[in-house]
């Protein structure tokens, strides 16, 4: 039914959008994603198995030019972070989208909203409605599926409950914290979406999805805390927090900006359930194995977490800079309060002493200084129940991708550039190692970078950055000027031999 028909994603470096595409493509759907920048997909695992049409969506030309022998067009765009007519831009979007599906004779548009059947909707959510109603305009066919709390590993619903639950062992919320809401796994999105895309024929019909649990979203925090092994939280309600106070509390405590919290919250003062009266059971019949509860969703999705196997996150969209925010390269986990000591030194030892050094790190070589220090490090992990500095090395002088070394694996390894590490000792966060080299253009030196890179779990973790951060003072600068040192000298012996 789907091999001749080409369907078009908008969206596709966003959080749904990236994983759409990898769904359709595993379901022999052919693929032309829309995208502002091309470099944006270069990294995905699909980037060479779809067509990349480049523009805007406010640029009419380029958009049907995208949509040009296209059957069914999912749009998946909004911009909640363009300020508070953001309702304005979105409708102009949506009504630029739906002259230009209809002038390229679009058989089918696919559209993913919010459920909006609460008359005192928040403006994000009566946006959402409207976008569909514009969509609609022209008499292409829509398809419109409203979710809810759309529950994955990365989505910005979950990290704003992961984060909340992580850091908040006892915190003040708003009243409207009580009010329902009908989650739903992103598996199960997707189930929804790709079969949209193999209908027989064009459905223009309004449907909403939900998972079998309608719930408050404080139980869905405590549902968080019991998957994650944490005690049960302590919730206050209190009537004085305002959507802006609570948006700026996410934002203080949570990798979501207030920017992008603020809609967030303001939903939740609606009562997001599902309509029976708008099932999409007649349409799309519920998956073989039957849609996920809201603790299998959230054990699924925290264990891609624990696993750093999240394949889209809330962040990989493009979102705009405050003007007082320096320009900076995002790392691949974008979003979250990073916190780093970066070290560099130059040298005229050879590249490959210096590599050789490096890679000899740990185990009965040590640490390049400040030994004491590490193993004091290591015998309290071991106290605690960590791996501690007992597992050594599976080879003196070489490693491999995926080595244990002390209490550290080998996370990525290219020999002669970069070598990083990732710590499993027990850490409240996530923590990294990582060594770079590289020949200086001008004059006959190298470059080597050192850098700890650490991601806090809660405010326990931002603390445990702080008491440590004296001792990286001594340690880093020693291990740095350690390995200098020792490529020097396997310089000097190689010369002499």
């Amino acid at each position: 039914m789907s091999s001749h028909r080409k369907v078009l994603v908008t969206g596709a470096t966003g959080y749904v959008g990236g994983r759409l595409v990898e769904s359709l493509l595993n379901n022999q759907i052919a693929v032309r994603v829309f995208i502002r920048d091309k470099g944006k997909i270069k990294d995905q695992p699909w980037a060479k198995q779809v067509e990349v049409a480049v523009g805007n969506a406010n640029d009419f030309e380029s958009l049907r030019d995208a949509l040009t022998g296209i059957h069914t067009a999912f749009y998946l765009l909004h911009s909640l972070n363009m300020g508070k007519k953001f309702d304005e831009i979105e409708q102009q979007m949506a009504a630029n989208f739906a002259r230009a599906a209809k002038e390229a004779d679009v058989k089918q548009i696919v559209y993913l909203g919010g459920i909006a059947n609460d008359k005192k909707a928040s403006q994000h959510l009566a946006s959402r409605a409207q976008v569909g109603t514009e969509l609609a305009a022209t008499g292409v066919p829509t398809m419109e599926l409203r979710a809810g709390i759309i529950i994955g590993a990365g989505s910005a619903s979950f990290e704003m409950v992961r984060h909340l639950t992580h850091r908040l062992p006892i915190m003040t919320t708003p009243k409207w914290i009580s009010n329902l809401t009908h989650p739903i796994g992103i598996r199960d999105v997707l189930w929804y979406l790709v079969n949209a895309a193999q209908l027989e024929r064009p459905v223009s019909a309004v449907f909403d999805i939900g998972g079998p649990d309608v719930m408050k979203y404080s139980e869905m925090m405590q549902i968080f805390a019991k998957v994650s092994g944490l005690r049960k939280r302590i919730i206050v309600k209190i009537p004085v927090l305002t959507p802006r106070l609570a948006s700026l509390w996410i934002g203080l405590v949570t990798p979501l900006p207030s920017a992008l919290a603020r809609p967030l919250v303001h939903s939740l003062i609606s009562e997001v359930v599902a309509d029976p009266e708008k099932s999409i059971d007649a349409v799309i019949p519920k998956p073989p194995q039957g849609l996920m509860g809201v603790e299998q969703a959230m054990e699924l999705a925290l264990a891609r977490v624990n696993e750093n196997k999240v394949k889209t996150r809330w962040s990989d969209a493009t979102l705009p800079a405050h003007p007082w925010q320096k320009a900076q390269s995002d790392p691949s986990w974008a979003g979250e309060v990073t916190y780093k000591d970066s070290r560099s030194a130059r040298t005229d030892a050879s590249l490959a002493s210096a590599w050789e050094t490096i890679e000899e790190i740990g185990g009965d070589t040590g640490w390049y200084g400040a030994d004491f220090l590490w193993f004091l490090r290591g015998l309290l992990d071991r106290l605690i129940g960590g791996v501690g500095l007992r597992r050594g090395r599976r080879d003196p002088k070489h490693l491999r991708l995926g080595d244990s070394l002390d209490f550290w694996r080998v996370e990525s390894l290219e020999r002669e550039d970069h070598l990083r590490l990732y710590a499993e000792m027990i850490l409240p966060g996530k923590a990294w190692l990582e060594f770079r080299v590289r020949r200086i253009p001008e004059g006959n030196q190298i470059e080597i970078t050192q850098e700890a890179i650490f991601l806090p779990r809660g405010l326990g973790g931002t603390f445990y950055w702080y008491l440590v951060k004296p001792f990286h003072a001594f340690v880093f600068p020693t291990m740095l000027r350690n390995i200098v040192r020792s490529a020097k000298r396997k310089d000097y012996f190689e010369a002499k031999a």
